[in-house]
């Protein structure tokens, strides 16, 4: 029997494949602060669990292929509050934001097409293609520049006919880079020439710092062209209830991409009502007031790893991810051994190697991925041992040399 050359050629998560070295430190009997994923430590509102309360029926049944009516005139609120105007029947509810990215991906390239992506990017956005054979077309972007949106000529030197889409995040992930109203028109105008499709993952546009605000595809003309990703895992810490949107005002692109959402029947019910309880109850107060949680733990994370010699970091601007270039090797080797050889008093660092990030042979290899999920003092704790960890690294290398 033969498997897939389809599944052969997806990568496993950079995220969670170096998760069994953590777990065997663990069992080593080390303290591993694991940052490696965007899990937040904060709690998930109570309103979640009130809006499950809420469910009254002795059967549950599947709901409507989009989502409950009511999920999504909620979901059309909650949007008007950004400045984002989507009626409820521009809505299509998933089962998290992987899946809209899936439709959104599956319904605008074919097999052996190809889909533009500003590297570093969110590592899934390169299994899903994997697995829907469409090749990513990678634009890449600089630590030196904080991640910054790539020239107007860097694009039309990565382009080519068989590009059908442009796929990015703002805020980034992994990166935190927020782009500017400027630089999310240079995609859009960019898009326009080669008439082809956005695809704006904008699941972290609460988390923005320092004044900074985050600038929405959906601000700009031409909208047919736009489709918009969105999950509630970040923003309500509520990463296991599996809930995001797929959200376009192209009715022709909307009805077609309802085939894939009725051949997966519905997204989870219960799930639906609770988050119906967060819509309801938690408004700009409750984003501002994570926001600020998150800006507290990005300037403890940036300002620790500022003292790491030969560090490159600009400071990020938005969701909960810090990229940084180090002064070693290879980044996943090097998270490797900080799980297998080294520790500060049994303590020891868990990261994202960010080669995983990137569709370019060979790139981001000295690069790593910061999740700042962790209260202040842990994050400056962690980041110190991860300096330790640089240092004492290197000094082996030289030494084996």
């Amino acid at each position: 029997m033969k498997i897939s050359q389809r599944v052969l050629n997806t990568q496993f998560s950079p995220i969670r494949k170096l998760v069994p070295y953590a777990e065997r430190a663990k069992q080593e009997g080390k303290k591993v602060y694991l940052l490696n994923i965007g899990q937040p430590d904060i709690e998930t509102p109570k309103a979640f669990f009130e809006g499950i309360k809420k469910y009254s029926s002795e059967v549950v049944y599947y709901s409507h292929s989009a989502g409950l009516l009511e999920l999504r005139e909620a979901f059309s609120n909650y949007y008007k509050l950004w400045d984002i105007d989507f009626d409820p029947q521009e809505l299509i509810v998933t089962t998290g934001g992987s899946e809209a990215a899936i439709f959104a991906l599956a319904s605008v390239a074919d097999p052996g097409d190809e889909v533009m992506v500003i590297e570093p990017f969110y590592a899934n956005y390169k299994g899903f293609a994997e697995m829907l054979n469409v090749k990513l077309c990678p634009v890449k972007s600089d630590p030196e520049t904080g991640y910054a949106v790539p020239s107007i000529e860097e694009f039309e030197k990565a382009y080519n006919e068989k590009v059908r889409a442009i796929i990015f995040s703002n805020p980034s992930n992994p990166t935190g880079a927020v782009y500017s109203y400027d630089e999310v028109k240079r995609i859009v105008d960019f898009a326009k020439e080669k008439d082809i499709f956005v695809i704006s993952d904008e699941v972290y546009k609460e988390f923005t710092f320092d004044g900074t605000k985050h600038v929405s595809v959906m601000d700009f003309e031409d909208k047919d062209r736009f489709i918009l990703i969105d999950s509630v895992s970040k923003r309500y810490s509520a990463c296991g209830a599996r809930i995001g949107v797929f959200a376009t005002k192209n009715k022709k692109l909307l009805e077609q991409v309802m085939k894939f959402a009725q051949s997966r029947l519905s997204p989870p019910l219960l799930a639906q009502f609770g988050v119906l309880g967060l819509l309801k109850d938690l408004g700009k107060d409750y984003y501002q007031g994570v926001a600020l949680e998150y800006q507290k733990r990005r300037d403890a994370a940036y300002e620790e790893i500022k003292k790491i010699e030969g560090a490159v970091c600009k400071k990020p601007h938005g969701s909960f991810y810090l990229s940084v270039k180090l002064p070693i090797d290879d980044s996943e080797e090097f998270i490797k051994w900080m799980l297998t050889d080294f520790d500060v008093d049994g303590e020891t660092v868990m990261v994202s190697p960010l080669s995983g990030f990137y569709a370019t042979p060979g790139a981001g290899k000295q690069e790593i991925r910061i999740a700042y999920v962790l209260n202040s003092e842990e994050l400056r704790k962690a980041c110190n041992i991860l300096k330790e960890a640089v240092t004492v690294y290197n000094e082996r290398k030289i030494k084996v040399k």
